[in-house]
């Protein structure tokens, strides 16, 4: 089976570049303006386990538009962290995975994960109290690998 990584191609038959952000030259800053946003790291999160298809994504991700999922694709695609399988079948088969430097991610990943999972766990706590305030629903993370 020929399977292409397909690499969006400008007029100037060069990859697209992202705009960069103006840098205050914090690496903050720097990894933020690639992996930022509510939706790029549950992606990434995700193909930690490895390839997925685009529906697959969208099922793991139920809160977010298959647009939106389409366009942080397309950024994460762009950066260099993601790469876009097409297999040539009718219909169109295509994969998403993390490319060798989006595989560098997974520490900063989990730890976030740690993070966020520790901060719930305090947000509980404090929604048990006595006038704790209302409980959230929480969303699930599927744990990678």
């Amino acid at each position: 089976m020929d399977v292409s990584v397909i690499e969006p191609i400008h007029a100037t038959g060069t990859r697209p570049r992202r705009e960069p952000a103006a840098r205050t030259g914090c690496g903050v800053e720097a990894t933020l303006s690639v992996i930022g946003g509510v939706w790029k790291p549950v992606l990434l999160f995700q193909l930690l386990r490895g390839k997925l298809r685009f529906n697959a994504l969208c099922r793991l991700t139920p809160r977010a538009t298959p647009r939106m999922i389409t366009l942080q694709l397309r950024e994460l695609e762009a950066d260099g962290v993601v790469r876009r399988i097409v297999y040539p079948e009718v219909p169109p088969k295509v994969e998403y995975e993390l490319t060798e430097f989006g595989q560098s991610l997974e520490p900063v990943l989990l730890a976030m994960r740690a993070w966020g999972q520790s901060f719930q766990a305090r947000m509980d706590a404090a929604e048990a109290e006595p006038g704790g305030g209302s409980a959230q629903p929480r969303s699930i993370c599927i744990a990678a690998g």
